[in-house]
């Protein structure tokens, strides 16, 4: 029997700026989960209210980190919200 074994690579860190861009992808994605949440709360079956409830609070209590691990960071939220607008624009 032959054994495959995988060649071993070495792990780099990331950058600075390559953290600063993976954080405002994760507020962009977080802030799309709290809308759609929103939105599906509005229109939610009895059965469902409590369960989009739950999403809209952890989704509100995850921006609140995120945005403020942003904060510390140096990211502005209006260099957020720019990115939020550009890449949600239609046509």
């Amino acid at each position: 029997m032959q054994e495959d074994f995988q060649k071993e690579e070495l792990v780099i860190d990331k950058t600075e700026e390559e953290k600063k861009i993976e954080l405002i992808m994760s507020v962009l994605k977080t802030k799309r989960e709290l809308d759609l949440a929103n939105k599906n709360f509005e229109t939610a079956e009895l059965g469902l209210v409590d369960y989009y409830v739950y999403q809209i609070k952890a989704s509100k209590s995850k921006l609140d980190f995120l945005v403020n691990k942003a904060k510390q960071k140096g990211i502005s939220l209006e260099m957020i919200e720019e990115i939020y607008f550009r890449r949600n624009q239609v046509g």
